[in-house]
């Protein structure tokens, strides 16, 4: 009986995953204004869906046996996609309980971000009220925290919403300024150290990580010795999980902020050639060149920062991703964090604002970071082949005035009902006085 009843279960879990792979209906969305981000925009264009991908995107298409869709007056756009966020890891920083983010240890590469994240979060609908329809959910850590993923806004279950795992392996790069404060004035003077001694103390922590990575190369050159007949080495998890990286096959997401630590860790990753990306990157833009020159894009975050030096021009966060577009570097927005990914729009509106051309901008919602996450085959511009994860929005996409009016994931619409949303229409019929 326990036996049947088993397979029942299995039965009827099998018949529940299936249940978001049936096939989307034949759609023509009609008469919008399509900014297909990869080439021309159409205004107004046509876009004709059969089974979740793009048939067909035209100036004016046949409709067929297919569901017509008016969008006259709205503007049609890929689907936005967050990189480097903790949503779905986290949901009240207060609550110790609703917090996934992060791992015990320095070193820990078989950490998947993926199956951390909470399907039920309120913060998930909320984002994709704003026009996110994936999202990289970001282990956080001290230094080597885990492995990302691109997970979609649509799903039950972390499996069905999981839709690239992994995407980047995650690590946290070391400070290396030096805190020249003098010891007398020093809050706790047993905490003082010298400049020497602060300087061996970064070398000692750069070493530890070139250390870990030689011995995950050793581990897959062991690996791969054994298809010669040689016996494989007993499978070890991190090792497992650090053997895409090692062999150049997915990138490394390094978080560095401040100039001398892009510096450290693009000579780092061009010596022992590995691919990177640069997150949070705010200096990135003094050290565009560089970074040009090693084709590495930046994820950059802080196009709303104030300046990070009383040096700096007061417009030097927002003039940044210009100066990096202009030096040759691919540039993604992001905000970080989980709470406020919804405004990423108006990150890219203020670069525009200060130079950045709008076109550019919106690659940086949609194509550059399908680019960086290597979907760009399938996510992040409207062609033919492509998924139809789209948003019809009633302005520009970069105007604060502007609302997502309907969204599709992989063809199939999807509702913006959001904690926001019902709190609005609670609140807009209370009863009147």
């Amino acid at each position: 009986m326990k036996y049947k009843m088993f397979h029942l279960v299995i039965a009827l879990g099998l018949g529940l995953a299936g249940t978001t792979t049936v096939s989307a209906e034949t759609l023509l969305l009609q008469g919008a204004t399509v900014h297909t981000v990869s080439g021309e925009t159409l205004s107004p264009g046509d876009v004709l869906i059969k089974d979740g991908k793009i048939a067909a995107v035209d100036k004016s298409l046949s409709a067929g046996d297919a569901t017509i869709v008016d969008l006259k007056g709205k503007h049609l756009y890929p689907g936005m996609i967050a990189l480097d966020t903790t949503m779905g890891l986290t949901e009240i920083d207060a609550v110790r309980a609703t917090d996934d983010t992060r791992e015990v240890g320095d070193y820990t590469p078989d950490v998947e971000s993926w199956i951390a994240v909470n399907p039920d979060s309120e913060l998930l609908p909320v984002a994709r009220g704003g026009g996110i329809a994936y999202f990289e959910p970001v282990p956080q850590g001290n230094i080597l925290s885990g492995q990302s993923g691109l997970v979609r806004l649509d799903g039950w279950t972390t499996e069905q919403m999981a839709y690239k795992k992994p995407l980047a392996l995650c690590l946290f790069w070391p400070q290396q300024g030096l805190n020249t404060t003098p010891k007398e004035k020093y809050s706790d003077p047993s905490q003082w150290k010298s400049l020497d001694d602060q300087d061996r103390a970064r070398r000692e922590k750069i070493r530890e990580i070139t250390e870990f990575f030689d011995q995950a190369r050793a581990y897959a050159k062991a690996k791969d010795a054994a298809t010669n007949g040689i016996a494989p080495p007993l499978k070890i998890p991190a090792w497992e999980a650090m053997l895409p990286y090692v062999r150049g096959e997915l990138p490394i997401n390094i978080h560095a902020e401040e100039l001398r630590q892009i510096k450290s860790a693009v000579n780092w990753a061009v010596t022992n050639q590995l691919k990177i990306i640069i997150t949070g990157g705010r200096d990135a833009w003094l050290a565009a060149d560089l970074l040009a020159a090693n084709h590495i894009p930046v994820v950059y975050e802080h196009s709303q920062a104030e300046p990070a030096r009383d040096t700096d021009s007061y417009a030097a966060q927002f003039k940044a991703p210009e100066v990096l577009r202009a030096a040759g570097v691919t540039v993604a927005f992001s905000i970080g964090g989980a709470w406020l990914i919804k405004n990423m729009p108006y990150a890219a509106a203020q670069a525009v604002a200060f130079g950045l051309p709008e076109d550019e901008a919106i690659k940086g919602l949609t194509l550059y970071p399908a680019q960086i996450a290597g979907v760009a085959d399938q996510l992040g511009s409207i062609e033919p082949g492509k998924e139809a994860t789209l948003i019809a929005v009633d302005g520009d996409l970069l105007d604060l005035r502007t609302n997502v009016k309907q969204m599709w994931i992989a063809g199939k619409p999807v509702s913006l009902e959001s904690r926001h949303t019902r709190l609005y229409e609670k609140y807009n019929n209370r009863p009147k006085p």
